[in-house]
């Protein structure tokens, strides 16, 4: 079954049902691990039979990449609104606030990129093109658009640009939650673009 195969077959099921399935496997992939994690597990944290599990999803890689998939779309989705903010700086705390409100299972696609390896090289390959071009591509757009109107250094590709920000960001997508969502996303955008010198 193809990943797109594994999400459309998702899309049967009573979207509270789904939701469910998604939520609950994605908590569990992100506390145990691809290898932690059995289908049995799964369905019991949802409250369905395994059998009933298996009809809508043939395996546990399926399953997985659909998580993957739908953290993909929020991912996307996040970029998107930047999009419609009028300058970088406003860009990116669009940006950066949106991450940190955003419920676990739509920054899940980050917590378990390591996780790709333990999946097939055809669907791990195609998963990967679609991150680079939704997420990357979407990061790496913001910043070339700001380097055209002179918003930061032009002897920085957009690429290396695009990773120190992933990198700024990444301890707000593996640690707890932020309670003041407004000021870390103040602080985080100030931090890339002003430095961290008074």
């Amino acid at each position: 079954m193809s990943t797109l195969e594994s999400v459309a077959s998702s899309a049967a099921l009573p979207a509270s049902t789904r939701e469910r399935i998604l939520s609950e496997g994605a908590q569990l992939f992100v506390a145990r691990g691809y290898h932690g994690v059995s289908m049995r597990e799964v369905a019991a944290a949802v409250g369905v039979t395994k059998p009933a599990l298996y009809h809508h999803y043939a395996d546990k890689e399926g399953l997985f990449l659909a998580i993957l998939n739908g953290a993909l779309a929020g991912l996307a989705g996040v970029t998107e609104i930047s999009k419609q903010q009028i300058g970088l700086r406003a860009q990116l705390y669009a940006l950066i606030h949106a991450l940190l409100i955003s419920a676990p299972q739509q920054r899940v696609g980050l917590q378990l990129a390591g996780e790709l390896k333990h999946v097939s090289a055809e669907r791990r390959a195609d998963f990967e093109q679609r991150y680079r071009k939704l997420w990357m591509g979407g990061l790496s757009e913001l910043m070339s658009t700001a380097a055209e109107r002179g918003e930061v250094r032009a002897d920085l590709p957009s690429a290396v640009l695009t990773r120190a920000l992933l990198g700024l960001l990444y301890p707000l997508v593996s640690g707890a939650p932020s309670p003041d969502p407004e000021g870390t996303a103040q602080a985080l955008v100030s931090l890339f673009l002003d430095g961290a010198g008074k």
